[in-house]
């Protein structure tokens, strides 16, 4: 492999992040040739100067964007996102989780807390705490470390061009990939989750729980619900990744006067949780029937798909729990995205998204 194939492994298009310097240098690369002097010349790591995608942008002392030290800082940024989020939220997790299973005990959500605190007390609104923060942390990890690496990833196969010109689809591409393999890490705490928090008396948390789970339905019953999972949360995490990249570059190109690199850390880090928090929406609408399967399963030994639809009936298993879990995930999704952009910003990286595509291609088509 050559030095210039070598340097273009390690190019991407610019819409994937924020440096203004970068930006000005691809707009003079494309004058300069359109008015109709050389190209300047390589850069000293060797990048062709043919090419329209620019190094990212790395300073000394900082992480290198795209570097293994990049994905670690991701990866924990994730776990931090998802695991602690997901914890806070256990109460409400609980409630909309019975009223899921049992709509004529938990009639609303004040109701369902009421039932809750007489039954349980205080303390039994956090049931199931530990396999929520365990599974959920495993998640976030991979949802967003996995994340950042396809995106790249299918940026690359794609080419700058049609890595630009088609970036949702990159987006969509890059989410849906990693959430496939973060519910594999989520899906035996899950299934152990739900279980210790709608039935009664069936264990007071993991450490009994996960054991007594196996011996009645054996390790593979763990993922009797990852067929469901996958269809709660890949369009979820499609819906989450996509629509807060798109919502945040809209934010910043019609809300906010000033250009992201000019704004200050604390205003992008409100522009991260008003875009998440939007976004949260929209995923808690697409994905909130599998939710309900996946509650059902869990709960029911031997319950199948069919049995489900039959239970719940299609309106219900659009509809049942919906109010809450919008709420729940709103808060959830803006959240998520506050801690992992305020993660990536203490380890001295940018936030995510708000950076529209270089001109560079437009700009060549249009004098060619």
């Amino acid at each position: 492999m050559d030095l210039s194939e070598k340097s273009r492994q390690s190019l991407l298009p610019s819409f994937l992040y924020s440096s203004s310097a970068t930006k000005t240098l691809g707009v003079e690369r494309v004058l300069s040739r359109n008015a109709g002097s050389p190209a300047p010349p390589p850069s000293n790591d060797g990048a062709s100067p043919a090419s329209f995608l620019i190094q990212a942008p790395s300073e000394p002392g900082k992480i290198a964007m795209y570097s293994p030290a990049f994905y670690a800082a991701c990866t924990a940024g994730g776990i931090a996102s998802c695991g602690l989020t997901h914890t806070a939220v256990t109460p409400l997790d609980l409630v909309k989780c019975n009223m899921q299973i049992d709509p004529a005990k938990y009639k609303n959500i004040t109701s369902g807390f009421g039932v809750l605190l007489r039954e349980q007390g205080l303390r039994g609104l956090f049931r199931g705490w530990v396999p929520t923060l365990l599974g959920y942390s495993a998640q976030g990890a991979c949802k967003f470390g996995f994340y950042e690496f396809f995106k790249k990833y299918y940026s690359d196969i794609a080419g700058p061009e049609y890595a630009t010109k088609y970036k949702t689809l990159i987006y969509l591409a890059g989410s849906a990939s990693a959430e496939v393999i973060a519910d594999v890490a989520l899906c035996p705490m899950e299934a152990v989750k739900v279980r210790v928090q709608t039935q009664p008396g069936f264990a007071r948390g993991l450490s009994d729980g996960f054991p007594k789970f196996v011996r009645s339905e054996g390790y593979l019953g763990l993922y009797k619900g990852l067929v469901p999972l996958w269809g709660r949360q890949i369009p979820y995490t499609m819906m989450k990744f996509a629509s807060f990249e798109t919502i945040v570059e809209l934010l910043y190109k019609y809300s906010i006067p000033t250009p992201k690199e000019q704004c200050s850390k604390t205003l992008q880090l409100g522009v991260s949780f008003a875009g998440g928090y939007i976004a949260g929406v929209f995923c808690a609408v697409v994905s909130h029937p599998a939710d309900n399967l996946v509650s059902f399963l869990n709960n029911a030994k031997g319950a199948t798909v069919g049995d489900a639809v039959k239970n719940l009936g299609l309106w219900g298993l659009f509809t049942r729990g919906l109010p809450l879990r919008i709420v729940m995930i709103g808060t959830l999704t803006g959240a998520q995205w506050g801690i992992y952009d305020a993660f990536k910003v203490a380890v001295g990286l940018p936030t995510t998204g708000g950076v529209a595509p270089a001109p560079e291609l437009a700009q060549l088509k249009a004098g060619a």
